[in-house]
């Protein structure tokens, strides 16, 4: 199973983030807030190719999730979306929308307000 942000979703948690802000500062928030949320682990980081790899424990009901964070933005110009990949392994049940959420609204309230 896998859910990644897209602008055809309705919630604003399973959307991309966009971000008037450079590329790299946004990155350190994403990794930052990535080490920090409960169950998430950083794999590992990338900033030059913008992404972040990350693993969530969800115990036996939800399993486990790999999550794959994506900064993009044109070289120099304040403009950089982020874009948030769950697929989850094993478990009786899917959680990867509520991964994907975990992220963006915290994410969202971090570096949009």
């Amino acid at each position: 199973m896998s859910f990644e942000t897209s602008d055809s979703h309705g919630s604003p948690a399973h959307r991309p983030v966009r971000v008037a802000a450079l590329l790299p500062g946004v990155f350190e928030e994403a990794k930052s807030l990535a080490g920090d949320l409960p169950g998430w682990r950083v794999v590992s980081s990338d900033g030059a190719a913008g992404q972040i790899q990350c693993l969530v424990a969800g115990g036996l009901l939800g399993g486990s999730a790999k999550v794959t964070i994506t900064l993009e933005a044109p070289p120099g110009i304040p403009s950089t979306t982020v874009r948030v990949r769950s697929e989850s392994s094993g478990g009786l049940f899917s959680r990867d929308r509520a991964i994907v959420a975990a992220f963006v609204r915290p994410f969202h309230r971090r570096v949009c307000l």
